[in-house]
């Protein structure tokens, strides 16, 4: 029970720095691509950095405040991708290379992160 109060508390505390982070790099990535982005979401999933739906609204993992920019980067540049390509293909991965050269590097380094 300990456990779960102190992850509410550190969700609430960090919750609103992470949406001004998001927000702030989302604009700064959108100048290349120029999406219409919906709503943005900051929440605390599980398992998950973000996800994009359908209807265009982005979700972030409050959790990505804690990680070093590069990868704080890849992860908003992702989900904004697929407002563009809304799957894993080829053509997503091309939009991806466009602000995230390294996006293969930050790719492994998360999926190491999310294996602890």
């Amino acid at each position: 029970m300990f456990l779960m109060r102190r992850n509410r508390w550190q969700y609430m505390k960090v919750r609103e720095h992470a949406r001004a982070l998001v927000h702030a790099r989302l604009g700064y990535f959108n100048a290349v691509y120029g999406f219409s982005v919906g709503k943005v979401f900051i929440k605390n999933h599980k398992s998950r950095w973000g996800s994009c739906s359908e209807k265009g609204n982005l979700n972030f993992n409050y959790k990505i405040f804690f990680l070093p920019p590069a990868l704080k980067d890849y992860i908003i540049i992702h989900e904004l991708c697929h407002l563009g390509e809304f799957n894993h293909s080829s053509a997503f991965w091309t939009l991806v290379a466009r602000a995230a050269p390294r996006w293969r590097e930050c790719r492994r380094a998360l999926r190491r992160l999310s294996s602890r």
